[in-house]
């Protein structure tokens, strides 16, 4: 019998680890509080239980747009103590002032800090045991890959980059290249199994392409395992659930295979709701963009020195073009040597450009697009025909992006950072076609959250 004595949680077990102890810990903190100190500020009773559920909501809503649970900032001391602090100021700041649904507030001020140091406390001394205990190297997952020698180094790659606790120990070669050197340990059909005992190999990823078959005596070997109790998948679906990107460089020609759309494209529920979630959304937008125009149209006279707003050509859905409108954010005639793709430190980008994008003002004229109907709030960013052109000669799957209204945000855009390149433009492409295959109301949500944590922390371009 096979024995995996290792622990292992998966991203997302992790995600909700750190969610339920957030809670968990910040209520008991508070509970103890009450007991041993003079505090009544906050108290856990029958009479009492929705502040409790107000309380939990804050945490995780505050704690999701400051990053909380992004797992690259858990695992950075500098990083998730800034999240900490953020999280915990605009809670307690945020119940405070909601005292319809929170407790009044009390006459002894002092109560206030209280509450605001326990709260504070709490999540870090928790991230902090997090960090020692749990995200250290006794929780790695050890793998074994079955793939071919010119593939294997960069499919490993991609996923202990995307969960740093994913270590592949070796793999076994389904096509030996004479040509590739590979700095993984290479397993013999015959030492597979020492292997997986001596190395405690608890998953093993079948890495091989479609028309190559798993030879007879390692597929018999494969079912022994999975008897045993070793997982076994394969590469696309690891590489999915663990990256939330689709391996589009790696699928070759079977791409649609596996890429049944979401059935959320065809609810008709889901598909009203969104659209009034754009209206109501553009609206907002429009009326806070309006605002802003008496001051946008000085920075603009000054430093830009052009039209405010300006219109470009846009790939809509079905590869329809459409106008798509933005306020000035470059010299004028930044493109008289032909079209180019932006870069971070682009010259052509003025100071009150930078500031435009840093804070996505620049795209607020969008809301038109969006109330036009040729925009969603959320879906893959509308791309310039000439680069569509470009890409789609690289990319055979580039054009399904298509298939839905591009969006003023998306998952592409608060995953990843600016496209300057076509290497870029296939990452971003995989986050796009993830968010096709698995769109949803939670999904959305999620990109939402994440774009405000985005516009919060000065990260357009």
């Amino acid at each position: 019998m096979i024995k995996n004595k290792k622990i292992h949680f998966e991203i997302s077990e992790r995600k909700i680890l750190l969610r339920g102890f957030d809670v968990l810990l910040v209520l008991l903190t508070l509970y103890l509080l009450g007991i041993y100190l003079e505090f009544d500020y906050f108290s856990i009773s029958i009479h009492s239980y929705y502040w409790t559920f107000i309380l939990a909501f804050y945490t995780l809503f505050f704690g999701t747009i400051f990053e909380m649970y992004n797992l690259q900032v858990a695992g950075s001391q500098l990083q998730v103590i800034k999240s900490i602090i953020l999280t915990a100021t605009t809670t307690v700041f945020v119940y405070l002032l909601t005292p319809v649904f929170t407790p009044p507030l009390p006459k002894n001020r002092l109560q206030i800090i209280f509450f605001y140091v326990a709260i504070l406390g709490a999540l870090f001394l928790w991230r902090m045991f997090y960090q020692k205990f749990l995200a250290s190297h006794h929780f790695y997952k050890k793998v074994l890959f079955l793939a071919d020698d010119k593939t294997v180094e960069d499919l490993v790659g991609e996923l202990e980059k995307a969960d740093p606790n994913y270590k592949v120990m070796g793999y076994l070669s389904t096509r030996e290249s004479h040509k590739r050197k590979v700095n993984l340990a290479k397993i013999l059909p015959e030492d597979l199994e020492l292997f997986i005992l001596e190395n405690s190999i608890s998953e093993i990823v079948i890495a091989n392409k479609a028309n190559e078959e798993v030879p007879v005596a390692v597929y018999d070997k494969l079912l022994s395992f999975l008897e045993r109790g070793i997982v076994i998948r394969e590469y696309s679906q690891v590489y999915e659930t663990s990256t939330y990107r689709l391996p589009v460089q790696f699928s070759e020609k079977d791409f649609y295979k596996y890429f049944p759309f979401s059935r959320s494209n065809q609810n008709k529920l889901y598909v009203y709701t969104s659209r009034l979630f754009d209206i109501v959304v553009a609206l907002m937008g429009l009326s806070i963009g309006l605002l802003l125009t008496p001051l946008l149209l000085v920075g603009n006279l000054v430093a830009n020195r052009g039209a405010l707003i300006y219109t470009q050509e846009r790939v809509g859905k079905n590869g329809v073009p459409f106008k798509i409108y933005k306020f000035r954010s470059m010299v004028t005639n930044a493109e008289a040597n032909g079209a180019v793709f932006a870069t971070a430190n682009d010259t052509r980008i003025t100071p009150f450009g930078k500031f435009l994008r840093k804070t996505r003002i620049d795209e607020f004229p969008q809301f038109v697009n969006i109330l036009k109907g040729d925009m969603a709030v959320i879906g893959p960013r509308p791309e310039r025909p000439v680069f569509v052109s470009q890409i789609a000669e690289i990319m055979p799957f580039y054009q399904t992006r298509h298939v839905i209204k591009p969006g003023l945000t998306g998952w592409a855009q608060v995953k990843h950072s600016y496209g300057e390149t076509i290497e870029d433009s296939l990452i971003k492409l995989q986050y796009d076609l993830y968010y096709i295959k698995h769109r949803s109301l939670f999904l959305d949500v999620n990109i939402v959250l994440k774009t405000l944590s985005t516009v919060l922390f000065f990260r357009g371009q």
